[in-house]
């Protein structure tokens, strides 16, 4: 299209330019095609998740687009910090599949440290216990977090299993691991007893952290998102629609939606006249080009 790095470099030298691809803008696979599904697939994400033996999981999401948009951001405001000193500005090179890479925690040393290659778990997580989700008396679901040593003693006295509260092999994660499923058993035996609300009200009084698993009518009917403002209310066409705040929550500088977007490219000339600083010439090639869309 013309307006690469280069295009903007002598005239602003100062620009930070951030690209957001698939697979980079170098490599041997620059030029594949890639979106968020498949870069979740190279980048590691999908090899873990899911259930052991089974079809690796998608999330209903596209996590591999947002995650990339949160190292663009990070990018953006690393280059801002370095840019108060050199006064240059940089290209922040953003990757699809680098960026679901970079959630992998531990993944890569195990693997060339011990030969070990993190298989999916269900809805445990690898040599953490217990840390599952169980089904309750309503047919609901709860998650537990019972994984440090003295939380593991509160929640198990509080699933009424104080014999497996003091027992020796369990003080520690290594011996809980070795007997995850024994625990989770107890656990889970446990919550089929009682209804949700229930199974959670015991474990918060005993300070287990443990929760729901919500739907966005859950979140929305819950006073603690409403408390901490997560909606906020645009007009679209005259009809009143919730979206996400924004976030993080900033104390002084707090940010907002101040309006929620016009039709698609109400603002293109404006902005490649205006801020982009495009020549009549340069603006009616790229527009003939269907740079700009029809």
């Amino acid at each position: 299209w013309g307006l690469g790095p280069e295009r903007f470099k002598e005239s602003n030298p100062g620009l930070i330019y951030t690209r957001i691809s698939g697979y980079g803008q170098d490599g041997p696979y620059a030029d594949k095609p890639g979106y968020a599904s498949v870069c979740e697939g190279i980048g590691g994400l999908r090899y873990v998740n899911g259930f052991p033996g089974e079809r690796p999981v998608r999330p209903n999401l596209s996590l591999g687009d947002t995650v990339a948009g949160l190292h663009a951001a990070l990018g953006i405001a690393l280059a801002l910090l370095e840019r108060h000193s050199s006064k240059q500005g940089q290209v922040v090179d953003v990757a699809l599949f680098e960026s679901v890479f970079n959630l992998l925690e531990a993944v890569i040393p195990e693997f060339d440290g011990a030969g070990e290659i993190r298989q999916p778990a269900g809805s445990t997580v690898t040599g953490i216990v217990p840390t599952n989700t169980y089904r309750c008396a309503d047919g609901k679901y709860v998650i537990i977090g019972g994984n440090g040593d003295s939380i593991f003693k509160r929640l198990m006295v509080t699933a009424e299993r104080p014999d497996l509260a003091e027992d020796p092999r369990l003080a520690k994660n290594p011996g809980r691991v070795e007997n995850e499923a024994e625990i989770d058993g107890a656990i889970e035996a446990w919550c089929a007893t009682l209804p949700s609300p229930d199974v959670l009200a015991k474990l918060e009084a005993n300070r287990v952290p443990c929760g729901p698993i919500y739907s966005a009518a859950d979140m929305m009917a819950d006073p603690h998102f409403q408390a901490r403002g997560l909606f906020q209310q645009v007009e679209i066409n005259g009809a009143p629609l919730k979206i996400p705040a924004i976030l993080p929550r900033l104390g002084g500088t707090p940010g907002g939606t101040r309006w929620p977007g016009g039709d698609a490219g109400c603002d293109t000339e404006s902005v490649a006249r205006g801020e982009l600083g495009l020549s009549e010439e340069e603006f009616q090639r790229l527009k003939a080009e269907g740079v700009f869309g029809a």
